[in-house]
């Protein structure tokens, strides 16, 4: 259903086209001539996809954010503890659309296609372009399961990207959820702010506008995502008085050092975006290149406390292999001492004995 989809956006910006194949890549002087044969081999397992305004961030082809997006040949190696589906969706997918892992919340993916394709992906396997959107049959499947199910209070639109959507298609699931008595919260998970602001324009803006309780993820990784235009669009959402998150992904040669880090957070919360979740790579396949240990991710937060405000600090967690659910994993700042007691961990590296507490 084609026109369930977002056209792209008309005006100067319609020009530029998205990058989808070796030979666009290749053009834009983005990947080197001897690496086409290897990432047309890419190409047949994993789609490419990079708009005009992503695309205009890439200062060279591995820096933070061509990193993020551009193919690499190491993707068609899979390592032993890479799995196609590190987080368990289909396992816990009752019917197409749908995901319940968690016992008050159920995922909603209306459809499988991005405006950009992450190379650290964990649903890799399954977004791109011949993904598609739920035609209206399984989107009323899929409707009829949240109904169904009064325990369900908050539903996470996913996919692929929500903000895909043209604003009538996102209207009509917006005014289905409205309807169900049992949905109180809405949260809309989405790369296109930053990908393609220019998508999230007035007319979606308002089509996310609810009585329910609605907020809006925005996935951003490194602070230069967040120009001009991808603030402006996250300030039309936000005009309508639904709050604005943030989630990225801990990610080698792109956030993972001190001032890369805190320059992410900080960027965020001077957008008005509040930092919700530095998630743990998830090990997909052909994603090696991007994993930071966890011990490592733990020093890494550890190293901005106190240096950056605590409406920066996301919460560090581990989404565990085969569907078990995020847990947080954030440094730990306590630790018993020989006689009983708690010690907390300063900032600045101090232990102090909490005469009160005993572990």
């Amino acid at each position: 259903m084609t026109s369930a989809v977002n056209p792209p956006p008309s005006g100067p910006e319609a020009s530029a086209r998205t990058l989808r194949s070796v030979t666009d890549l290749l053009d834009a002087g983005l990947v080197p001539p001897a690496q086409a044969p290897e990432l047309e081999q890419v190409a047949r397992q994993y789609a490419t996809a990079i708009p005009p305004a992503f695309a205009s961030l890439i200062e060279t082809p591995d820096d933070p954010i061509g990193r993020q997006v551009i193919p690499h040949p190491s993707e068609r190696h899979t390592e032993a503890a890479e799995d196609p589906d590190p987080i368990g969706d289909d396992a816990l997918s009752p019917v197409p659309g749908i995901v319940h892992r968690y016992a008050d919340r159920a995922l909603l993916k209306p459809l499988l296609v991005c405006p950009l394709y992450c190379r650290f992906c964990f649903r890799r396997e399954h977004v791109g372009p011949g993904g598609g959107v739920l035609d209206d049959a399984a989107l009323a499947r899929a409707l009829d399961w949240l109904r169904a199910h009064p325990d369900i209070h908050e539903v996470v639109m996913t996919g692929g990207d929500p903000l895909m959507l043209s604003p009538r298609r996102m209207r009509a699931i917006m005014t289905a959820l409205e309807g169900m008595a049992h949905i109180h919260t809405i949260r809309i998970h989405s790369r296109v702010p930053v990908a393609d602001p220019d998508r999230l324009n007035a007319e979606m803006a308002e089509a996310l506008d609810t009585t329910r309780s609605v907020w809006l993820v925005v996935h951003v990784n490194h602070a230069r995502e967040l120009t001009p235009e991808a603030r402006a669009a996250i300030r039309r959402v936000q005009s309508r008085a639904i709050p604005v998150l943030g989630q990225s992904v801990l990610l080698r040669g792109v956030n993972d050092t001190p001032d890369a880090l805190e320059d992410l957070l900080r960027a965020q919360v001077g957008a008005r975006i509040r930092p919700y979740y530095l998630h743990q790579l998830d090990p997909a396949p052909g994603t090696a290149r991007f994993h930071v240990p966890i011990r490592e991710g733990q020093r890494l937060l550890a190293s901005l406390r106190g240096r950056v405000t605590g409406i920066a600090w996301p919460t560090y967690v581990l989404d565990i292999p085969g569907g078990h659910g995020k847990v947080p994993i954030a440094p730990d700042y306590l630790h018993t001492g020989p006689d009983g007691y708690l010690r907390a961990r300063a900032p600045d590296g101090t232990i102090h004995r909490l005469a009160r507490e005993r572990g």
